[in-house]
């Protein structure tokens, strides 16, 4: 089977299908990409073949230019990207001549393009669905890409590969007429954890913005101040980032650009974070506490979701300051409620379908 996966050029958006992918290329399947430019390399040493396909998040945003922040989004996402997307694809898959068509959520364009040649597509969740209120509002943008034929979602389409434990679950995922439930896998690049990780005699807290809104310095550095107030090891991941931005630190933080985080979770004790969905599972897998930052996107959404659980809690805008991080992270250390719930979590994302488990299924559903 040759499997086409398409995603916008961001990590938050191709890490996701990264285990998948894998396990289809592992099963013995041909497996292609379809991303924007600035990415097609980076695909390319993992080992896939790549194509250019549509354009950024960034890209499309400056074409929508500014005005309402909602009418924004729904320009940006509804009908630039997806148009973008469309337009690359369209000529591209009577070439590529894929037997499926997986596409990261956002990218809906996908679908448009899999479904006019007849090609059997799927959506990847990579994080929360659309609020029903803006999604309602942008149900006049997104139904005319479905041909007048629209799916059980206008998003997510009428299958979807849902990655949320049951605890989590997204409700916009259950009511699809196929869902193919995966194990959030961490995954991420090759790398090597710092050596003063062996040998510590005191928790480690994980902090980290990200990949994109790793330039907030402030909540950062409200973050690592009260964090090293901690008797705690704090080690700040700034990503794509320098380090050397946030100038002098005390002895207890150490920073460091992008780190193995699948690698590093197993030895955290709580993670601080943005909220972006890839390190929210990845805490979760690992049973972790989470103190979550929000920056933008469906971090907030993420962040609620996680303090209604009761597996973390949340700092919202001014209320990120260095005394709020210190007091919430030494009680979410010390909360047991929170570790049983995430502890909970990890038990049922150890018990939800492998990536090889779900490559076959999805053979038989584009065999079909």
């Amino acid at each position: 089977m040759r499997i086409l996966f398409t995603c916008r050029p961001a990590y938050g958006h191709l890490y996701p299908l990264m285990p998948l992918a894998i396990a289809a290329r592992d099963a013995g399947h041909e497996v292609l990409f379809g991303t924007g430019e600035t990415f097609l390399d980076k695909v390319r040493a993992l080992g896939f073949d790549a194509h250019k396909v549509g354009a950024s998040i960034q890209e499309a945003a400056d074409e929508a230019g500014g005005g309402d922040p909602v009418q924004v989004i729904l320009t940006t996402f509804a009908e630039i990207l997806p148009r973008a997307t469309i337009a690359d694809l369209t000529p591209l898959l009577p070439v590529l001549r894929p037997d499926l068509v997986v596409y990261e959520m956002s990218d809906v364009g996908a679908a448009t393009a899999a479904r006019r040649a007849g090609i059997p597509v799927v959506s990847h969740v990579i994080g929360r669905s659309m609020p029903a209120e803006l999604m309602a509002v942008a149900a006049d943008r997104l139904a005319p890409l479905w041909d007048g034929n629209p799916p059980a979602n206008l998003m997510l389409g009428d299958a979807g590969i849902d990655v949320w434990p049951d605890s989590f679950r997204d409700p916009e995922l259950t009511g699809l007429p196929t869902v193919f439930r995966l194990r959030p896998v961490p995954w991420n690049e090759p790398g090597t954890l710092p050596s003063w990780l062996d040998g510590r005699d005191r928790p480690l807290v994980y902090l980290t913005l990200g990949t994109v809104v790793f330039g907030a310095t402030g909540p950062l550095r409200a973050a690592i101040d009260g964090l090293s107030r901690l008797p705690v090891d704090v080690l700040v991941a700034r990503g794509p980032g320098d380090p050397a931005e946030l100038g002098e630190v005390p002895p207890n933080v150490h920073i460091t650009g992008f780190v193995p985080q699948s690698e590093l979770l197993p030895r955290a004790d709580l993670v601080v974070h943005h909220g972006g969905t890839g390190t929210v599972l990845g805490a979760l897998s690992a049973g972790l506490p989470q103190l979550v930052l929000p920056q933008g996107a469906d971090q907030f959404v993420n962040a609620a979701m996680l303090e209604t659980a009761v597996a973390g809690r949340a700092l919202l805008g001014d209320r990120v300051t260095a005394d709020a991080v210190e007091e919430t992270a030494a009680l979410l250390l010390e909360d047991p409620r929170v570790r049983e719930v995430a502890a909970r979590a990890r038990h049922e994302i150890a018990a939800m379908p492998a990536p090889s488990e779900v490559v076959r299924r999805l053979a038989e559903f584009a065999a079909v």
